[in-house]
């Protein structure tokens, strides 16, 4: 079944994808989605394909307990305002089991602060910001991405290695990057004692003037540069940085650029050298991200996206959580995801009980050109997979950063 409409001003999607039901099939479970479709297209797209391609196989599989899950999407528009509306719309009027989605930082913690006042659970996909799991975390939110400061902490051992001094930092001016400079200036100090950050470029999102902030870090005079945009931001900025010879015998360790969605659209322009986090979809060789390259290649024709596997797992995780619960009471929801196992096109993860965190990794490694002529394209090599396991604080810490809710 596929309906759209228009519902409260948002683009409302209704997706149910089953196998032949019986005369008298169980009511669906309804997983509210919501999203920055419009504004943030080139992750988003490809998260959307792996949500229904992950829809599909649950409800082949025979649904949960036997009852088939549909999948309503909403766009927030990238404004918070408009996402709690949509939450609102969902819960009130859909009736969904749980909540889930969320791109932008504020818009993950305005639906996680929704989450916390009406009781519902929310799965946060992609929003990074550590306020999430810790100091504006509560019992109802749980997120599936490795935060700010688990993505961090992955490069800045890299970044020690390289023993430079002066650094420069440059970064979207919204609590993603904030939230990212403070964790990488923390933890490279507490690694490199000494080290000095000289120029510190805050972009409004979307809207980065390369010229003047290329020049900027460049008249600073850096041993290395700690980037933190994305997206068409990265673009002018490697572009403009390239122009003025801003990377030329300067070390870059770029958090995100190594996904696919923001590397790949640079073609032959593609940085060479830098250190990044990133998905490696080509080169990783496992049987589980195999079987879901495989079905994901088969169902769209294209290769996967980072946010094809956010979205994929997103999809596993809410069913696996309902299946768990017995139905649809937001305390058993609760309840299911603390410390649950799931498989995932990257191996095992856990939702962990301490801060609803989960302990997906990330891929860390260095960009470089490969192909010929037109064919010549940003690729990640010298890469590893970093289990989000391991770039967890403690339990002592989790218990100070995040409050009693």
């Amino acid at each position: 079944m596929l309906r759209t409409s228009l519902a409260s001003g948002f683009l409302g999607l209704s997706i149910l994808l089953a196998a032949p039901a019986p005369a008298h099939a169980a009511d669906p479970l309804r997983i509210g989605e919501i999203n920055s479709y419009k504004a943030q297209p080139a992750f988003l797209e490809p998260y959307r394909k792996a949500m229904l391609l992950a829809l599909e196989e649950v409800n082949a599989a025979g649904g949960v307990n036997g009852r088939p899950l549909e999948l309503l999407i909403r766009d927030d528009n990238g404004v918070p305002g408009d996402a709690v509306r949509a939450a609102e719309e969902l819960v009130s009027r859909e009736r969904v089991a749980m909540l889930a989605g969320g791109f932008l930082s504020n818009i993950g913690l305005a639906l996680g602060d929704y989450a916390r006042q009406r009781k519902v659970p929310f799965l946060a996909s992609e929003p990074l910001t550590d306020k999430i799991t810790w100091a504006n975390g509560n019992r109802y939110t749980f997120r599936l991405r490795p935060s700010t400061w688990m993505q961090v902490s992955m490069l800045v051992p890299e970044a020690a290695k390289l023993g430079k001094k002066r650094w420069a930092i440059v970064y979207p001016n919204y609590e993603y990057g904030q939230s990212a400079v403070q964790t990488f200036k923390t933890l490279l100090q507490a690694a490199q004692p000494g080290v000095e950050f000289v120029t510190e470029q805050a972009t409004p999102l979307g809207k980065l003037d390369a010229g003047p902030v290329v020049q900027a870090l460049e008249a600073s005079k850096p041993d290395a540069i700690f980037n933190v945009l994305f997206a068409t931001d990265l673009t002018k900025f490697v572009r403009e940085g390239a122009t003025r010879g801003l990377f030329k015998g300067r070390e870059v360790v770029s958090l995100l650029s190594g996904e696919p969605e923001y590397l790949e659209p640079l073609k032959d322009e593609a940085p060479e050298g830098w250190i990044v986090t990133g998905y490696p979809w080509y080169a990783i060789k496992t049987p589980e991200h195999q079987r879901f390259l495989d079905a994901y290649r088969k169902k769209y024709g294209e290769p996967p996206r980072q946010g094809s596997v956010v979205g994929y797992v997103t999809i596993h995780a809410a069913a696996e959580a309902l299946r768990r619960a017995g139905g649809t009471n937001p305390e058993k929801i609760v309840d299911a995801f603390r410390n649950m196992p799931l498989s995932s096109p990257w191996g095992p993860i856990v939702f962990r009980a301490q801060d609803n965190q989960s302990t997906l990794g990330a891929f860390v490694g260095r960009t470089a050109l490969q192909g010929t002529g037109a064919q010549r394209t940003g690729v990640m090599v010298d890469f590893r997979y970093a289990d989000g396991a391991r770039y967890q604080p403690t339990d002592a810490e989790v218990a100070k950063l995040r409050p009693a809710r």
